[in-house]
C-alpha cells in the first residue's frame, strides 16, 4: 500500500496494520503504541521480547527517506550497548530491494536486519517465547521470588515442577514466567518445549 506522507509529495510504503490484535496481546520491551502489521511481525516481536540483547522496540518508527518514496519498517530495535535497527518480519517481500534500505538506514546511522523464516520458526524459541509472553503483565510477589531464588541458590538447579511450590502468594507458572522475562531466572528455550522436567537456573546479578 502507498499513501501521501503529508497530501503531497513523497509516498509512503506500508502495508496496512491489522485492525485486529495477534497472539500474545501483551509485550515487555515496547514503547509506544503497539499495532502489529501482521502475525510473523508479532511472532518476531515476540522473539525481541526474550533477547537478552534486546533493550527495548518500538512498532512502525520514523520512516526511512527513499529515491521515490517513504519506507516505514516493522521495528527500531535497541539493543543493549545502544546500538539501534529497524527491522523488518520475514513476510515483507514486496517492499525496496534490501540493499537501498540498508544504505538509507545507515544514512540515519541505524542498521538494517530482514528477518528470515527460518530464523523465526526453527525449533522451539517462537513458541517457547510466545508461552511466556502471556505473562508479560504478570509481576512475581516478593515472598515468592525470595523463597525461589533462596531455592536455587541452595540447589544450584531446580525443573519447573519443582520450582511451582515455591509460588503461594502468585499463580505459580504465571509468577514463573513473570521472573524468567524480567530476568531474575533462565529457562532453555531452544532444546524443546518449556515442561515440568526443564531445568531453572538462577541469573547471577
Amino acid at each position: 500500500m502507498r499513501f501521501s506522507n503529508n497530501g503531497v509529495g513523497s509516498d509512503t510504503h506500508r502495508e496496512p496494520a491489522a485492525q485486529n490484535p495477534f497472539f500474545p496481546l501483551a509485550t515487555l520491551k515496547s514503547f509506544g503504541a503497539v499495532i502489529f502489521r501482521s502475525q510473523p511481525s508479532r511472532d518476531v516481536a515476540c522473539l525481541l521480547d526474550v533477547d537478552v540483547a534486546v533493550s527495548s522496540w518500538v512498532c512502525a518508527p520514523k520512516p526511512l527517506v527513499l529515491a521515490s518514496e517513504h519506507y516505514i519498517c516493522d521495528f527500531l530495535v535497541t539493543d543493549v550497548e545502544g546500538v539501534q535497527t529497524l527491522m523488518d518480519a520475514h513476510d515483507r517481500h514486496d517492499g525496496p530491494d534490501q540493499k537501498e534500505l540498508t544504505a538509507a538506514a545507515a544514512s540515519m546511522d541505524l542498521q538494517y536486519k530482514r528477518w528470515d523464516h527460518a530464523t523465526v520458526h526453527l525449533g522451539f524459541r517462537l513458541r517457547n517465547s510466545k508461552d511466556l509472553i502471556r505473562y508479560a503483565n504478570y509481576n512475581t510477589a516478593l515472598g515468592d521470588r525470595v523463597r525461589l531464588l533462596a531455592a536455587l541458590d541452595e540447589h544450584g538447579t531446580l525443573t519447573v515442577s519443582e520450582c511451582l511450590s515455591a509460588f503461594q502468594e502468585t499463580k505459580p507458572i504465571a509468577g514463573l514466567a513473570s521472573m524468567i522475562l524480567r530476568g531474575f531466572i533462565e529457562i532453555d528455550l531452544d532444546e524443546a518445549l518449556i515442561g515440568p522436567e526443564s531445568v531453572v537456573k538462577r541469573i547471577a546479578c
